[in-house]
């Protein structure tokens, strides 16, 4: 770990850890499946609403005339739908679970990253930036990402779906294996 990681986790010591058990996560995500279709008529996604979001980010740099031509802002304008406060509250939630469970900690360079690639936080956050950018990429490609087609296109036993699990676990285990392979 870093120097900045080590000194806030002495200032911020663990007292007790809980551990989510999977299975009732899992069945707490399908319950929440049920009332995004329920009550917003829709499914559980997130690359529509970073679309969205993206609109807005991109008006100051191409105009708002410019972001109103672009025939792919034109399909999903930035309106504060049910998927954007989605897309707002996984980071909250993620926050509090991690609060919540007692394993919150600033880590800017995770200890696996640091052994393979060294303590560089740029290094970090451009491959971080750059993977995101490729995975919402692909996501927008596929019609949706591991939210949308994962969790609410298997439940529906998408095909699509499910080919889109397979192929990302299989790109996920050999990218990992070719990134933290031993030298």
């Amino acid at each position: 770990m870093t120097t900045l990681t080590h000194d806030i986790a002495r200032q911020f010591p663990r007292t007790a850890r809980i551990d989510w058990s999977p299975y009732l996560v899992g069945a707490g995500i399908g319950v929440l499946s049920w009332i995004a279709f329920a009550a917003f008529g829709d499914p559980i996604g997130v690359t529509t609403a970073y679309s969205r979001i993206a609109s807005w980010f991109a008006t100051p740099l191409i105009g708002a005339d410019g972001v109103a031509q672009n025939s792919y802002w034109k399909s999903m304008p930035l309106k504060w739908d049910y998927g954007v406060w989605f897309l707002v509250g996984i980071p909250l939630g993620a926050f509090l679970s991690a609060w919540l469970s007692g394993t919150w900690r600033l880590e800017l360079v995770p200890e696996v990253w640091e052994e393979r690639f060294g303590p560089s936080i740029i290094k970090r956050f451009a491959a971080a930036f750059l993977g995101g950018v490729v995975i919402m990429y692909g996501a927008r490609l596929a019609g949706g990402c591991t939210s949308g087609h994962g969790i609410s296109g298997g439940l529906q036993l998408a095909l699509s779906s499910w080919l889109f699990l397979a192929v990302m676990f299989a790109t996920g285990l050999a990218v990992s294996a070719l990134m933290f392979r031993k030298s």
